[in-house]
């Protein structure tokens, strides 16, 4: 995410920060220590290992849609309904 900050610091075009706030959105639902908590408690393991693992899966995604230039609007718009969270995030908290 430090990466893909100082990649596009001053990125203008609207698609691209919302594509740069959902990945900043993904590494803040994947680092969650609730999933930590769940696995090592042995509760709801699987689900726990899943979500981390679709947050990654989605930043990996987004990243290299960003850095191919083709964004898959759709998918972002699924995305960002789905995990609506931290709505004001700006990814350059991440410079």
């Amino acid at each position: 995410m430090v990466e893909l900050a100082h990649t596009y610091y001053n990125e203008t075009d609207e698609l691209k920060i919302r594509v740069l706030n959902q990945c900043a959105r993904e590494v803040l639902l994947a680092q969650s220590s609730d999933w930590l908590f769940i696995i090592t408690n042995g509760t709801m393991v699987d689900y726990a290992k899943k979500r981390i693992k679709d947050h990654v899966g989605r930043f990996n995604r987004f990243y290299d849609e960003l850095c191919n230039n083709k964004i898959d609007v759709k998918f972002l718009e699924y995305v960002e309904k789905q995990d609506c969270v931290f709505s004001d995030i700006d990814f350059r908290v991440y410079f």
